[in-house]
C-alpha cells in the first residue's frame, strides 16, 4: 500500500514535512474514499505508465468497474491524518489528484474529474500549485488549496472551481467577517455535515493557535475558528472531529466544541449528573454495603497501579486512567504485561 502523501513528503521534501508541506498529497493502493451509503469504495492503483481505478462492493469485495488512466493519479488526502474526499455527496464525481510529488511548489496542478458511474474522465490544468480541499453536495463545486508561497509552504488560499462552466473563479474563499486572517496552516482533522454541504476541517498552525476551517460549499462562504490551545499542536492529528446535536455542535476530541450556528468556542459537554436525590429513598444498609465495596475496590485499583508503574515496562500502561480500572481481584503483573494497548489513553 502506498501513501503517497507520507512517503513523498518524507523522502523529497523533510522540511516541508515538518512545517505541515504543501500538500497531504494522494493515496494508492490503499483504502481509497467510501461511497456516500458504504456501499462501494473507490481505489486507484499505480502502474508503470497509467493508473487503475476500480470501483469495488464492500460487501463481497467484488470489482464492479474499472478503467485504466493514462498518468499517476490517486484518492486526494484532505488531512495530515489519512482522511481522504474527493467523491461529491451525489455520487456523480470523483476528484483524483496527481501522484507525482517533488520538491517545492509545482508550475502547474493536474486533476481528473471521473464520472463514478461510468468512468468517463475529464482533466483540469491549472497553473500553480493547487491541492483538493472539497467538492459541493451537487458536483458543481470543486474547492482547492492554492499555496503561494516558495517560503511558507503553510500559507494558502480557499480557491473555487467552477465545474459546469470549466473555470477557476477568480476570488478567494475567505471568512469576510475577519479579514485580518491569516490563512496558515496544515490539515490535522475532519468532520464533514450528514448533507455534505457544510465541511470542517481543524488546521495546525505553528507559531499561532490552532483554528478550524468552516465552509459552506453550497454557497461558497468561509468562517475561520481559532482554537486557544497552549502545547505541542502535534497532538492534533490524533483528535478526532464529529458532529453532534444533530449538526449544531462540531465536537473536537474532549477538549473544544463549536456552536456551529454561531461559530463560538463552547464548553465542551460534561458528564452527565447523577441524580444525587434518588439515594434519599435508598435504606441506609444498602449505602453502607455500597460504601464498603467502593472502599475495597480503591484500595485493590491502588496496589495494581503502584506495582505495575514499578514493573511494566509499557509506557501505555502508565498512562492508563487506573481509576477506572475495579475488579473484585487484582489481575498478575504477567497479564497486565501481556494486554494489547487501550486505543485511547
Amino acid at each position: 500500500m502506498l501513501r503517497i502523501a507520507l512517503v513523498a513528503a518524507l523522502v523529497l521534501v523533510p522540511t516541508a514535512l515538518a512545517d505541515g508541506g504543501p500538500s497531504p498529497g494522494v493515496d494508492q493502493g490503499s483504502y481509497g474514499v467510501l461511497s456516500t451509503n458504504g456501499a462501494v469504495r473507490y481505489v486507484t492503483l499505480s502502474g508503470r505508465q497509467s493508473t487503475m481505478v476500480e470501483a469495488i462492493r464492500t460487501s463481497d469485495g467484488h470489482v464492479l468497474r474499472w478503467r485504466a488512466l493514462a498518468g499517476g493519479w490517486g484518492i486526494p488526502f484532505v488531512t495530515y491524518n489519512g482522511t481522504t474526499g474527493g467523491l461529491a455527496r451525489n455520487g456523480r464525481a470523483l476528484v483524483l489528484g496527481e501522484s507525482a510529488f517533488g520538491g517545492g511548489l509545482r508550475s502547474r496542478s493536474t486533476f481528473a474529474v471521473v464520472d463514478p458511474k461510468t468512468f468517463g474522465y475529464q482533466t483540469i490544468s491549472l497553473k500553480g500549485d493547487f491541492a483538493f480541499d472539497a467538492l459541493s453536495p451537487d458536483a458543481s463545486r470543486l474547492y482547492l488549496i492554492q499555496h503561494v508561497s516558495q517560503m511558507n509552504y503553510n500559507r494558502y488560499t480557499v480557491r473555487d472551481y467552477d465545474l459546469n462552466a470549466d473555470r477557476l473563479l477568480p476570488r478567494a474563499i475567505a471568512d469576510r467577517t475577519q479579514r485580518g486572517w491569516v490563512m496558515q496552516g496544515s490539515p490535522a482533522a475532519r468532520a464533514t455535515s450528514a448533507n455534505g454541504r457544510f465541511v470542517y476541517t481543524l488546521y495546525m498552525n505553528p507559531g499561532g493557535y490552532p483554528f478550524v476551517h468552516a465552509l459552506d460549499t453550497a454557497r461558497a462562504r468561509a468562517h475561520c475558528i481559532g482554537l486557544p490551545w497552549n502545547g505541542n499542536q502535534s497532538r492534533l492529528l490524533s483528535v478526532k472531529l464529529s458532529l453532534s446535536d444533530r449538526g449544531r455542535m462540531l465536537d473536537i476530541g474532549n477538549s473544544f466544541r463549536i456552536d456551529t450556528r454561531s461559530y463560538r468556542v463552547v464548553p465542551p459537554a460534561g458528564p452527565s449528573q447523577f441524580p444525587w436525590w434518588t439515594l434519599a429513598f435508598v435504606p441506609p444498609f444498602v449505602l453502607l454495603l455500597a460504601a464498603a465495596s467502593r472502599r475495597a475496590r480503591v484500595t485493590s485499583t491502588i496496589a495494581s497501579r503502584s506495582a505495575t508503574a514499578m514493573c511494566s515496562s509499557g509506557v501505555w500502561i502508565s498512562a492508563m486512567p487506573f481509576a477506572r480500572l475495579t475488579h473484585s481481584r487484582p489481575r498478575s503483573l504477567k497479564t497486565f504485561a501481556s494486554a494489547a494497548p487501550p486505543d485511547k489513553v
